[in-house]
């Protein structure tokens, strides 16, 4: 079976996770990005072809697909002339910072008949999956409520350290940028939202930033189930706390750690969960970390699709519906 030959579009921080994955399961053919240092050198590291203009790109006709790790207005624009090209589309998160662009995006994906996969890789967690298979096999019973804590650090430094990050125009605000993952579990797990309700201020971020650094959220699921989420990027000097509970008919859990990573709390009617796999480290990006790793779980899922018909696991629909969510969110929010 022949090697997939991708391409990637933006040479930042996450770019040098997505060229590590796919040099290891396929073949990673051109690199660009508007720096020429940033594309030569991830080009040099893996023996792939500079473009430094995006429209050049598209004329490579060898790619099957392309990943887009640019910044998060940028997202739908670029995904849209991929597959307009006739290349499929690995889309970091979020897949785009309005609903209207997610909408354009699964247009131009059904009309060129190519996939849009949306990183997600919490999904991955040993935990997580665990306990999505506990709601999907009903062993949970009647779901009560699910709470989220996002205590996480980027200081000043993160924000000054990029053009992009902090504006609204490029940017859009944290949730989109650092816990979109979440938003996509509680979706993920708990179906459509039904209501929102939120607070939100920017306490220590406000000369860089130009929306808020710390936030709370009501939410209320068309099932009857009730919802909340905390976050915040004050945490002192490191990231604190990334966990998820849910409160259920037939059982308590606790996903917790920095990362989703742990599983900290079960009770549950006559089962256990047992013999989890320790799950990747997280991501490392020198003076800040992000989630864990899973992004070569993320191109498996790719090759099992495209070269064997496997199931996405992550589609263009939900990775709109946690848009559509955060919309909701900064829609109802009362900033102070």
């Amino acid at each position: 079976m022949k090697r997939l030959k991708f391409a990637i579009v933006g040479c930042g921080q996450i770019a040098q996770r997505h060229a590590e994955h796919i040099a290891s399961r396929g073949e990673l053919v051109a690199v660009c990005d508007i720096d020429r240092l940033k594309a030569d050198a991830l080009a040099a590291k893996y023996g792939a072809k500079s473009y430094y203009h995006f429209q050049e790109l598209l004329q490579e006709k060898s790619l099957d697909a392309l990943a887009i790790c640019t910044p998060n207005a940028l997202h739908a624009p670029q995904s849209i002339a991929a597959l307009n090209a006739g290349f499929h589309v690995v889309c970091e998160k979020p897949m785009a910072i309005s609903v209207v662009d997610c909408k354009q995006m699964i247009g131009a994906a059904e009309k060129s008949g190519k996939h849009i996969f949306v990183v997600k890789q919490n999904r991955y967690n040993p935990p997580v999956a665990a306990l999505k298979k506990l709601v999907d096999d009903g062993k949970l019973g009647r779901l009560y409520s699910l709470h989220v804590n996002c205590f996480w650090n980027r200081g000043c430094e993160y924000y000054e350290a990029s053009a992009w990050r902090g504006t609204k125009q490029l940017d859009g605000g944290i949730l989109f940028t650092q816990f979109s993952h979440f938003i996509d579990l509680l979706y993920w797990l708990a179906g459509e939202v039904k209501s929102v309700k939120s607070l939100a201020a920017n306490y220590a971020h406000q000369r860089v930033i130009e929306f808020e650094d710390t936030g709370v959220v009501m939410m209320e699921f068309a099932s009857g189930a009730l919802g909340s989420l905390n976050f915040t990027i004050n945490s002192h000097q490191r990231n604190m706390e990334g966990s998820l509970t849910i409160f259920a008919e037939k059982g308590t859990i606790k996903i917790g750690g920095k990362y989703l990573n742990t599983l900290e709390y079960q009770s549950i009617d006559n089962y256990v969960i047992s013999g989890l796999e320790p799950g990747n480290l997280e991501n490392d990006y020198g003076f800040y970390t992000g989630s864990m790793s899973n992004h070569g779980l993320v191109y498996d899922n790719v090759i099992d699709v495209l070269q064997r018909g496997g199931a996405v696991m992550t589609s263009a629909t939900d990775g709109m519906k946690t848009v559509e969510i955060i919309e909701r969110i900064y829609q109802e929010t009362v900033r102070l």
